[in-house]
């Protein structure tokens, strides 16, 4: 090596070196060299690899202001639910919410706290440990608990109907491989599902998966694994029979992606030629029945349009789904209650912020509710091989959002200032494991 390039790469690892901190102990460094972070068409990309306090560590390192920003937000919404401070859920909910924990995922936790606190963000571990429960901790432990501060009057909504998704192969696609689809729904003030974390943990599975920042689970359940499993999920609307007593789901569920190198113990079905897909009402008539009250047949709301959507478009689509077909469904406006294109709270790419009248069976009954699809995400099989994915953030048909139009149109919702944010069209792109800067 000649003296110039010497002297190049002794500027490049000073660079390297002070961009993580003067203050930084020599472990540290170590650890934060073996991550990167790089940002693409809206996405957070992070590598992260190691043990549980390493792999937080760098998490909580590489994205401090992005999680701070996710916790100030996170109590500002749960405020204006439910009129109690953020530091009231933490109190009330740590004390089965946190024994429940394994070690491991446990010092991943901390390890969080540790590396937003060496970037000079600061956060409490109950505050992490709440942050990662939150979804149900808001959406199935409060409706419940409320009552007991309301004299058992339900003022609660119930968990939203949120998400769009399917699986196919054999004759459905057009090389009879496996083709997966799924968008994320949220509120527009919350949502920063922008993160695809690489995560390669020193013991389990590798795991590629979209979260977000400072969550050590999926959150949309949208991953895949080096054991050859890939996932999604919506969320069973109405469902009520939360219990404090069993472990926290995004433990299980992180458990559950590190861990599982098969499917062999499930209740789920299984097809080698057809379909499943997921509008948030239950498919299995128990769980429908018992479990929930929610109704399979009133195309008012927003889950069984979609579901009967679905088989609309499976129909349409036998045998020539693809990764582009997939894209296109996922992007799909059509209502079959109005039977038109019609993008709003019942078309599988939601935009209910375009809804003029929820008139059954919607989300929280409120017109023009800044809610929907935010993102897609498609993979087939050679993809799913290679560990990878296609995916576009800010919605899911590429319609853009803009927030202070929608605040000036709309001043019902104006305890949003300062937590919604605009929503550009982003283009498609794809996220592999591994891939560096």
């Amino acid at each position: 090596m000649n003296s110039k390039a010497i002297l190049g790469t002794f500027f490049l690892m000073c660079a390297v070196f002070l961009s993580f901190g003067a203050d930084l102990t020599a472990q540290q460094k170590q650890w934060l060299a073996a991550a990167n972070r790089h940002e693409k068409a809206g996405w957070i990309y992070l590598h992260l690899q190691g043990g549980p306090r390493e792999r937080g560590f760098q998490h909580g390192y590489l994205a401090a202001k992005e999680i701070s920003a996710c916790l100030r937000v996170a109590g500002v919404i749960w405020k204006h639910e439910s009129s109690m401070e953020w530091s009231w859920l933490v109190a009330n909910t740590k004390g089965f919410i946190e024994p429940g924990i394994d070690p491991e995922n446990r010092d991943e936790l901390k390890g969080i706290v540790e590396g937003m606190q060496a970037a000079g963000e600061s956060a409490t571990y109950d505050d992490i440990v709440t942050y990662n429960a939150e979804l149900e901790l808001r959406w199935y432990w409060w409706p419940n608990a409320s009552k007991r501060l309301t004299d058992g009057i339900d003022v609660v909504t119930k968990p939203r109907e949120s998400c769009s998704s399917f699986i196919a192969t054999g004759k459905m696609t057009a090389d009879g491989g496996v083709v997966l689809g799924h968008n994320t729904w949220d509120d527009y003030d919350e949502a920063a599902e922008n993160v695809i974390v690489d995560i390669a943990p020193i013991t389990g599975h590798r795991i590629l998966m979209q979260t977000m920042p400072g969550w050590i689970h999926s959150g949309t359940d949208f991953f895949i694994t080096d054991a050859g499993i890939v996932g999604s999920e919506t969320t069973i609307g109405h469902f009520e029979h939360f219990s404090q007593k069993g472990i926290p789901e995004f433990v299980r569920m992180r458990r559950a992606t590190q861990d599982a190198a098969n499917l062999k113990y499930t209740g789920l079905q299984r097809t080698k030629d057809g379909y499943f897909t997921g509008s948030n009402i239950a498919e299995d008539p128990h769980i429908l029945r018992l479990e929930t009250d929610g109704s399979d047949t009133d195309i008012r709301g927003s889950s069984v349009a979609r579901r009967v959507r679905w088989k609309q478009l499976m129909k349409e689509n036998q045998g020539k789904i693809d990764i582009e077909v997939a894209k296109a469904m996922e992007g799909d406006s059509y209502d079959v209650y109005l039977a038109k294109t019609n993008p709003g709270s019942r078309t599988i790419a939601g935009h209910c912020e375009l809804e003029t009248m929820i008139p059954g069976g919607g989300n929280d009954g409120s017109p023009f509710e800044p809610l929907g699809a935010v993102d897609c995400k498609v993979v087939d099989t050679r993809m799913a091989k290679a560990m990878s994915f296609a995916a576009r953030w800010g919605s899911a048909d590429g319609t853009a959002f803009d927030a202070a139009a929608f605040l000036e149109a709309h001043p019902q919702y104006d305890w949003m200032q300062g937590i919604l944010k605009s929503r550009p069209v982003q283009p498609w792109v794809e996220f592999t494991a591994g891939e560096d800067k």
